[in-house]
């Protein structure tokens, strides 16, 4: 694709069938789990016995009944289109057997009745659906993945405890904590540099902050070694690292998203899903030698990325970007104005779009360990299902529109003249 052998990356997210998987990202997180936000892992309006449209008592408006309840007792009823303004609680602090960000998705097709109902009430509901259209293999899933987690934080010590509830002060440095404090996009910019269209750098971590979090890491790696713990790697590019919310840090990486990503995506990412982040893939990545060397040119499974080095010595390591592209032609060809490279810088992130495709050089030398987050919309991609029209962040899609245009201004051009002509014949 470009000098550096930058052609085309083999795609890495394995082959699902339709029905559990809409979107094939380009990357995925771990095979051994579901790829897929709630949204696209389900659809609640395609074949299965037991169920059909019906008018809901409380609105009069279609939805879709579950099948399989007992005699007697009404069956549980989604809505066929999502209250679009409601936002969802969140379930992750509960014991389920399915992931909670099925549940959090799911909320907004409720009736209209119980979108304001307690908590628990809302989940034994989705429970009795979900228990009837889940497939056995994404409950199996989920369920090794939670037991898992539970297995090793029943067992791991934190070296750090500090870590594990955010303590803004003592994380950021203080003119990005000011700048988020004021949720201005002045004051977002006045801290931030775009050196390229969608890609914003800016110091971000306190270095005391970078310092623990490697700690703790290199702590848990040490806790693996010791007990031969076969450990999930955070995607299937990287063979070291590892995900954060494996041991626990978890709530710190959702209150890090919710209060500190979100206010940017907001600003800067509203038309592809920044405004309605509920989820995220937060790891660990080292590069250098006996690790990980370089990074494969690549799309995130994510809507928005936050990459942020940690540090340690080294030389190396530089990031690539080349363009944003959708699904249909995230294997084009890059043009000039798309090249960008930037060099880490310890404490100091980068933010960009999921879809701006990039990779990482090798680090010929030292130790590169640095922090991402895959921020991700289930909103988003749900709309996106029903979309038909051009991305107007795509580039090869503009394009392709600029294109279509001009073939329909030169035909009504020439049908114009024709007419012409024989009106004055």
């Amino acid at each position: 694709m470009d000098k550096d052998g930058e052609n085309k990356s083999k795609q890495t997210s394995s082959k699902c069938s339709r029905e559990h998987l809409q979107r094939k990202p380009f990357l995925t997180e771990n095979p051994n789990f579901p790829k897929c936000r709630t949204s696209r892992s389900m659809s609640f309006h395609g074949g299965s016995s037991g169920r059909r449209p019906t008018a809901s008592p409380s609105t009069g408006k279609n939805s879709v009944e579950a099948g399989n309840s007992s005699k007697g007792k009404e069956r549980a009823r989604l809505m066929l289109n999502p209250e679009k303004n409601h936002k969802p609680e969140k379930y992750d602090d509960l014991e389920l057997d399915i992931s909670p960000w099925i549940f959090s998705s799911l909320e907004r097709y409720l009736p209209r009745h119980l979108l304001r109902a307690p908590r628990d009430l809302k989940v034994n509901y989705m429970r009795e659906i979900l228990h009837d259209y889940a497939p056995p293999s994404l409950r199996y899933r989920d369920q090794k993945q939670r037991e898992y987690r539970e297995k090793i934080m029943s067992n791991y010590l934190p070296l750090h405890k500090e870590l594990y509830t955010i303590d803004p002060v003592a994380f950021f440095v203080p003119t990005f904590l000011k700048a988020i404090n004021d949720n201005t996009e002045q004051s977002f910019r006045r801290i931030m540099s775009e050196p390229a269209p969608g890609i914003f750098t800016f110091e971000m971590l306190q270095p005391r902050f970078c310092e623990l979090l490697i700690s703790e890491f290199e702590n848990f790696e040490k806790w693996v070694n010791r007990r031969t713990f076969c450990v999930m790697r955070p995607n299937t590019m990287n063979q070291y690292g590892a995900v954060l919310d494996d041991f626990g840090l978890q709530t710190m990486l959702n209150k890090l998203m919710e209060y500190f990503i979100c206010p940017l995506s907001k600003v800067f990412y509203a038309e592809i899903g920044g405004s309605t982040l509920d989820s995220h893939h937060g790891f660990i990545v080292e590069c250098g030698l006996h690790r990980d060397v370089e990074t494969e040119f690549h799309v995130d499974d994510s809507e928005v990325t936050l990459n942020v080095c940690l540090g340690r010595q080294f030389t190396g390591g530089e990031l690539y970007f080349r363009g944003m592209r959708c699904d249909k032609h995230v294997h084009t060809i890059s043009r000039s104005e798309e090249y960008f490279d930037y060099s880490h810088v310890p404490g100091c992130a980068v933010l960009h779009h999921g879809r701006h495709r990039h990779g990482a050089r090798a680090t010929i030398s030292g130790h590169r360990i640095n922090l991402l987050m895959w921020c991700r919309s289930s909103f988003f991609r749900e709309m996106q299902k029903y979309k038909r029209d051009f991305s107007s962040w795509c580039a090869d899609c503009n394009h392709e529109k600029e294109d279509k245009l001009r073939s329909a201004y030169d035909t009504t051009r020439m049908v114009l003249l024709r007419r012409e002509g024989e009106t004055n014949a």
